[in-house]
């Protein structure tokens, strides 16, 4: 065993001297590796889980990739646009589209005996995802969407169904104005809540066929398709795929505008780069703390351990033997604090991802609860980066065993 490593042993194990300086310094240092280590891995795990969870509700509510009317932008009325069974199939087989389906819209009201409510008719078709919905329905059973037969089901959020007192298998009247006022008799089949409040407090769920016979809709025409992307592939690079696939003539104005969900909901995704910036914040000054708190410990026991350091210049170890054996005892404490770290924050985000102890407002959040992912690389990155950075930060402080020599030491014997 290298003998500079066995030094580094001996005084990291050593129980001599129970009243030295050195014990609680190491101690708190060894606290302070352990509280920092915790909160990065609970900050970072936060955030990449609040980032998800978000992310996938937002694509959930709406799709990775869009496509529509390039007039839908200029105006607020929707227009339809071309998309038979050859277009999608196409859109399908691009790489990096793992689904395409379409959907229709329809703006309308919602009236009761006693109550009234503004609304969107959103009409989907057999080829329709329905896993989000299916995730977030809280009552009843998800409608057989067609279309190709009127179905007369419709899908309702909780807050509506609160805010008119429905239930399941109610009949709800709506309303549609369009030069004469139109009404269609719906079955409330199914009650959802995705606590995305833009989109509960508008949108009821029902077959395609309705939506389209309400707009007068020939065959093929929709309001628009939606798209998610593979696995591991990028919306925008999907996106600029599809541009390339549906751009019309040169001197003309295509047809179809695509967008992607972050050009879709860009302050969503703002407000979500933010936290990164936050992660950032506290990793820094977790790390400080951290580091500072080594350095105090490593001084101290430095200037404990001056007569030993007199000695061993004295047998022949020079300059950087002597700091690679307080270096060693540095990377002991730092590892053992790192071992608690890691032990307390794997176990409260553990915790919570089991109980939800920390609720969060739906409202504000978009989610009931702080959600965690524990990500093995980032946790591996997270301890690397730590120990690396405490170990450098230590480096220059270990340059005081120069200053010391053989025959000064001898005063603290």
């Amino acid at each position: 065993m290298d003998w500079k490593l066995f030094v580094a042993r001996r005084i990291y194990r050593s129980d001599e001297g129970g009243k030295e300086v050195s014990k609680p310094a190491v101690r708190i240092a060894m606290a302070g590796i352990a509280v920092g280590l915790a909160v990065m891995l609970v900050s970072v795990s936060v955030v990449v889980g609040f980032k998800r969870e978000v992310r996938q509700k937002v694509v959930g509510v709406s799709a990775d990739v869009l496509v529509t009317s390039l007039e839908d932008v200029r105006s607020f009325q929707t227009t339809p646009i071309q998309a038979d069974d050859s277009l999608v199939h196409s859109l399908a087989a691009l790489p990096g589209v793992a689904h395409v389906q379409r959907f229709a819209t329809k703006p309308g009201m919602i009236m009761t005996a006693d109550n009234f409510q503004g609304m969107v008719l959103k009409g989907v078709g057999g080829e329709y995802d329905l896993s989000f919905l299916a995730r977030h329905l809280q009552a009843g059973v998800l409608p057989v969407f067609s279309d190709s037969v009127a179905g007369n089901e419709v899908l309702v959020s909780r807050t509506i169904a609160d805010r008119l007192a429905l239930e399941v298998g109610d009949k709800l009247f709506t309303y549609y104005l369009e030069g004469t006022v139109r009404a269609r008799r719906l079955t409330v089949a199914g009650i959802y809540q995705t606590h995305f409040a833009a989109f509960d407090d508008v949108f009821l769920f029902t077959d395609l066929f309705t939506v389209n016979r309400l707009n007068n809709r020939e065959a093929g025409e929709v309001d628009g398709l939606e798209l998610s992307v593979a696995a591991g592939m990028r919306p925008d690079s999907v996106g600029e795929l599809l541009r390339e696939r549906l751009a019309g003539p040169t001197d003309e104005e295509p047809d179809y505008y695509v967008r992607t969900v972050e050009e879709v909901y860009p302050q969503i995704f703002a407000w979500l780069d933010l936290l990164d910036l936050n992660v950032w914040v506290i990793l820094l000054l977790m790390t400080g703390v951290a580091g500072f708190t080594m350095i105090s410990g490593l001084l101290i026991v430095i200037l404990e351990r001056t007569t030993m350091i007199g000695v061993l210049k004295a047998l022949g170890a020079d300059n950087a033997a002597i700091r690679q054996v307080f270096l060693s005892f540095a990377v002991f404490v730092i590892g053992r604090g790192m071992v608690w770290g890691n032990v307390i924050g794997l176990a409260l985000c553990g915790v919570q991802a089991l109980f939800k102890v920390v609720r969060l407002d739906p409202a504000t959040y978009y989610i009931d609860a702080v959600p965690v992912e524990l990500n093995v690389w980032l946790i591996l990155l997270l301890n690397v980066a730590t120990l690396l950075v405490s170990v450098l930060m230590l480096i220059g402080p270990s340059c005081l065993v120069s200053h010391i020599h053989p025959a000064k030491s001898m005063r603290y014997e």
